[in-house]
């Protein structure tokens, strides 16, 4: 499991410093401070980063939106990004405005609008709204990760190390390398979120990572995953062995 990566573009230090806390406190992982537009574009570059907060004015110039337009410039390596700022030039606002950002916040800031705000980015960026409003979902699911919301911390899992789900009414559990987490998400929104060349739907209850797979007992109508969990095959998908590929 990893923690969600934040770069932050800030040239006050109070402000970077109250950031940091705010932020640490709510299991987020900061990447770096960046006090300049060239040193945000290098941190950006030398760190993978999930989310991005820009202060619109670095030294007293505009570069944060210098900054944001680059991101976006750029597609393969876009991110979600919000504003902060203590301008209220309604012209600054309208150019920041055209950059696309996330939330526009102003200073100063106040901690729980800023984790409201990266929450929103992220569902937005990956075009999944509403779930961590929502008192029925809790989980966002990109292509390469799921970023789960448990209270007032986002947790980053990788798709990749997932073994299998298993679901019970609403709640989907999770098994990732030895850890497991226990989401609100419907099995079918699930799947249909996951790569099917590599995520398997074996029983009504159940889907496997098929690279994780180490044994078929056929007779039994098991399979014996990496983690040693023992999954059932229903007679209704036992035509998805033919699928598998990969059997470690």
């Amino acid at each position: 499991m990893e923690k969600i990566k934040v770069l932050i573009v800030e040239d006050t230090v109070a402000e970077s410093d109250k950031l940091i806390a705010t932020l640490t406190e709510s299991q987020f992982d900061i990447v770096g401070v960046a006090r300049s537009h060239q040193e945000a574009l290098q941190l950006f570059y030398a760190n993978k980063v999930d989310v991005v907060v820009i202060d619109i004015f670095l030294n007293g110039i505009p570069e944060g939106i210098t900054f944001a337009e680059t991101l976006n410039n750029v597609p393969q390596s876009s991110r979600p990004f919000v504003f902060l700022t203590s301008s209220t030039d309604r012209s600054i606002f309208e150019r920041a405005k055209l950059t696309k950002p996330y939330s526009f916040l102003l200073k100063p800031f106040n901690p729980l609008e800023v984790l409201y705000a990266l929450e929103m980015a992220i569902e937005k960026f990956y075009e999944q709204p509403d779930i961590f409003q929502s008192d029925e979902e809790d989980t966002v699911i990109s292509s390469d990760f799921l970023f789960i919301k448990k209270k007032d911390a986002l947790k980053k899992v990788a798709i990749s190390d997932i073994i299998n789900i298993e679901v019970e009414e609403r709640y989907c559990s999770i098994f990732a390398g030895t850890d497991k987490f226990v989401i609100q998400i419907s099995l079918t929104k699930v799947i249909n979120l996951l790569d099917p060349t590599k995520f398997y739907r074996v029983h009504r209850n159940h889907i496997v990572n098929a690279h994780e797979i180490e044994e078929i007992q056929p007779s039994d109508g098991l399979l014996v995953m990496s983690n040693k969990s023992l999954i059932p095959i229903s007679d209704h998908y036992k035509e998805v062995l033919n699928q598998f590929k990969i059997i470690k």
